[in-house]
């Protein structure tokens, strides 16, 4: 039987910015060699697969090369997804069970809220390869459960960065966040994230890194709301607010492709 597979572009409001995932609505449960064929097939940052339970939806997701713990935009993905079709009211929360717990979405005013966990950082000692592999003497290294966080001195070393992915690639971690105070006053921190050993050399806009970058910024900036951009080629925006040991995320979503899985 053929499934439907929608490709949607999260944090933004414009097609072809922001960060693309694909959604895959399963009617049955599949196993993971499967998924990770058709998360390398859509060749997109991450490919999200939903299967409906009692209390909300079992969600997985994968990069081309990986399964992962934590993916934000492949899950604001999911729930525009199913507001969109018809599967979920819009005044219903979505309820995702995950390899990270109990993962929430809303819809709020047009923009997707998630309520992810915080995943702070902790100071730590640049690992051997990481100054090289960025070129640049950070103002701070941290490590969070999932990757390391190096702020530099301004927003334009953010964005003039062209780390070696190869020496990257080496370090024990899923990723690299790099991260400075942005010089606007609409905006008050920039990123840029590279994954090279999951598979992704740079993500276009990563919600999960926000759980770590949101605390951080919290404790420099003294601050509990905040307007993010990852600075990326196609580049997205991010609203986040810390609460408690939560990281609210919002964005907004815009589907460009709908299919069909025709050897499903």
């Amino acid at each position: 039987m053929a499934l439907e597979i929608f490709q949607v572009d999260a944090f933004t409001d414009q097609p072809f910015t922001g960060n693309p995932a694909a959604v895959c609505i399963l009617n049955e449960v599949r196993d993971a060699s499967w998924m990770q064929k058709v998360a390398r097939e859509m060749n997109l940052p991450e490919t999200a697969f939903l299967s409906r339970q009692e209390d909300g939806f079992d969600l997985r997701w994968f990069t081309p090369s990986v399964e992962v713990d934590l993916c934000g935009h492949a899950t604001l993905a999911s729930a525009h997804i199913l507001w969109e079709t018809g599967q979920l009211d819009r005044q219903a929360k979505a309820r995702f069970h995950t390899r990270s717990g109990l993962l929430t979405a809303e819809f709020n005013q047009g923009e997707v809220e998630l309520d992810f966990p915080a995943t702070p950082d902790e100071e730590v000692n640049a690992p051997d390869g990481l100054y090289k592999s960025l070129g640049v003497v950070p103002v701070h290294v941290g490590k969070s459960v999932y990757d390391y966080l190096v702020e530099v001195d301004s927003e334009k070393t953010v964005r003039d960065l062209r780390p070696d992915l190869g020496l990257l690639k080496k370090l024990d971690a899923r990723g690299t966040i790099v991260t400075a105070r942005a010089n606007g006053p609409d905006i008050d921190f920039v990123s840029r994230f590279f994954a090279p050993g999951a598979g992704i050399d740079e993500d276009p806009v990563t919600g999960s890194a926000h759980c770590c970058l949101g605390p951080y910024w919290g404790n420099r900036l003294g601050k509990k709301e905040f307007v993010a951009f990852q600075a990326s080629e196609r580049g997205g925006t991010l609203r986040v607010r810390l609460s408690g040991d939560r990281v609210i995320l919002g964005g907004r979503a815009v589907t460009v492709l709908r299919g069909l899985l025709v050897d499903a």
